[in-house]
């Protein structure tokens, strides 16, 4: 741990920039003492002379004419007395930041458009000039160099190959996101390892195109620059180990993301068959967990992005996880979407959410860790692109209640048009101003009553459905865990959402309404909502 000592120099009476500059030294662990405002040069070297500090760090935020003499006095006073090991850090405004950088005695210049991510970097050693040598190409090893900061995760993918290529180039550039999520397109997802069943019409639908091993290669290597953002890829709905390992191979997957429901004959991206799918599902979760590659399930907000009640998508984000852990997945990162359904009052979001965390993070032990992801919901946002933008802000400010490990950055321009890059950059940077907003000293919204309330009810019920699972399915070793009793719940309607009405996989006869904000079972027999027990037992009739 080092000695840091810090001062706004001069006739300089702004302090901010030392003073948040020395709260974050301390928050590593650093010691810390700051002398004031306009402090002279022969103070400021006399202080130095007498503390012996490790570090120093001066501010100045007034014009570059001003700054120069005293930093032409201070060059002179470091020679005079020997003190280049000391390690020189200057902050100020950009135009003064930018003539402090004709002194090589600085170690590190900030010129105020850094975000805290790259300050809590530096003091954790980061000292390169090229950030990207310094940024750890595993995510759990770059969620730990940044954290209490979130990784900045974000979808990208066109449908021109090339022109997703320099899209990565110039995000990579830019240097404000840490995880770009692959979108592949549908044929990609489906056919890639059988390009004869492609539908050549739908090339590029919902995605980029790629068709050969080195498409992905490329798409590695056009991230390696700037601050050399990870890759990561949607799984794929048939032959999902072949393409695990394609993943792997070129773009160094960062993580996997697999549903435990999904990508089959439910939602209709695939053609398996639900017990099938969960299989396999399964086996991939298990085929990372012995590469010790994290492991990410995305069930709950599919459920509730289909109108299932809030139960259910506690329910289903718990037995995510749980299946995870049961395939030996060490790193798991737990995704909580906000907004879904859309309608839902921000209060009951986030009760929604709290429960989720409790449930999940009752798994954790030693071999088993959860990293929290938050992302807006989609369908939240509007076509309105100035709208949007508020309502990605509003969002965010919401989940970093959670205080998240990863957020999975919706780009504001969705609901118009799929992300370019220019709107992927713009979209990290409103993101990051919330996050500097609320990184410190953010009121606790977890401790309104009326949250708290919420989430022990839905606590109370998501404990109902899932003892109700293993009372209904003994036969079964671990209900929870198999695929045939998972499937089976969803056809009988234990697990359940409207939007499945008219699926042979499912029951889809649910009734949801949505109540003060939240999303609540309806009966239409009884004209009301129910609970979960009254839900279950007009289903199945006991």
């Amino acid at each position: 741990m080092k000695k840091y000592i810090g001062a706004a120099i001069g006739n300089c009476v702004h302090v901010g920039g030392a003073v948040n500059f020395l709260k974050l030294a301390e928050e590593e662990g650093h010691s810390t003492e700051f002398l004031g405002a306009a402090v002279s040069i022969k103070k400021l070297i006399n202080y130095i002379l007498e503390k012996s500090p490790d570090a120093v760090t001066i501010g100045f935020r007034l014009t570059p004419d001003s700054v120069k003499p005293l930093l032409n006095e201070l060059e002179k006073n470091i020679h005079a007395y020997k003190l280049e090991n000391i390690e020189w850090i200057f902050g100020g405004t950009k135009p003064v930041a930018e003539f402090a950088k004709e002194y090589k005695f600085f170690s590190k210049i900030f010129d105020s458009t850094e975000d805290l991510d790259e300050v809590i970097g530096y003091l954790r050693g980061k000292k390169s000039k090229d950030l990207a040598i310094c940024e750890p190409q595993d995510i759990i090893e770059r969620i730990a160099s940044k954290f209490p900061y979130p990784v900045l995760r974000h979808h990208f993918g066109l449908p021109s190959l090339e022109e997703t290529y320099e899209g990565i180039k110039k995000i990579a550039e830019a240097k404000v996101l840490d995880v770009i999520s692959i979108g592949p397109d549908q044929n990609t997802q489906e056919n890639l390892f059988s390009p004869e069943k492609m539908n050549r019409d739908l090339d590029g639908a919902g995605g980029v195109p790629l068709r050969k091993v080195e498409d992905f290669e490329k798409l590695y290597e056009s991230a390696q620059r700037g601050n050399h953002p990870l890759l990561r890829s949607y799984s794929g709905t048939a032959e999902i180990f072949k393409t695990a390992e394609l993943l792997q191979s070129t773009i160094n997957n960062a993580w996997c993301a697999v549903p435990l429901c999904w990508y089959n004959v439910l939602d209709g991206r695939g053609k398996r068959s639900l017990v099938t799918s969960i299989s396999e599902g399964q086996e991939l979760m298990k085929w990372h967990a012995e590469r010790n590659i994290p492991v990410e399930v995305n069930e709950g907000h599919h459920w509730s992005l289909r109108d299932a009640h809030d139960t259910i998508g506690v329910v289903m984000a718990y037995i995510a996880a749980y299946n995870a852990k049961k395939m030996g997945v060490k790193n798991y990162i737990s995704q909580y979407m906000f907004n879904v359904p859309a309608c839902m009052h921000p209060r009951m979001d986030l009760a929604k959410m709290l429960a989720k965390v409790e449930l999940i993070e009752s798994l954790e032990d030693e071999n088993f860790t959860v990293f929290r992801g938050v992302r807006a919901g989609l369908a939240s946002l509007s076509t309105d692109l100035d709208v949007a933008k508020g309502q990605l802000a509003a969002s965010t400010y919401l989940a970093m209640t959670l205080k998240p490990h990863i957020i999975h950055v919706v780009g504001f321009s969705e609901a118009d048009h799929a992300a370019k890059p220019e709107d992927v950059i713009e979209s990290c940077k409103i993101v990051r101003g919330v996050i500097r907003s609320t990184l410190h000293g953010m009121a606790d919204m977890r401790q309104d009553t009326v949250v708290q309330d919420r989430k022990n009810e839905l606590l109370k019920e998501a404990k109902y459905l899932l003892n109700t699972i293993k009372s209904l399915y003994t036969e079964s070793k671990d209900p929870w865990c198999d695929p045939v009793v998972i499937a089976d719940m969803i056809k009988k309607g234990i697990i359940d959402a409207p939007h499945l009405r008219g699926n042979e996989s499912a029951k889809g006869t649910l009734e949801t309404r949505i109540i003060d904000g939240k999303c609540m079972a309806y009966s239409k027999k009884l004209g009301r909502v129910v609970s979960e027990e009254e839900r279950l037992s007009e289903l199945l009739e006991f």
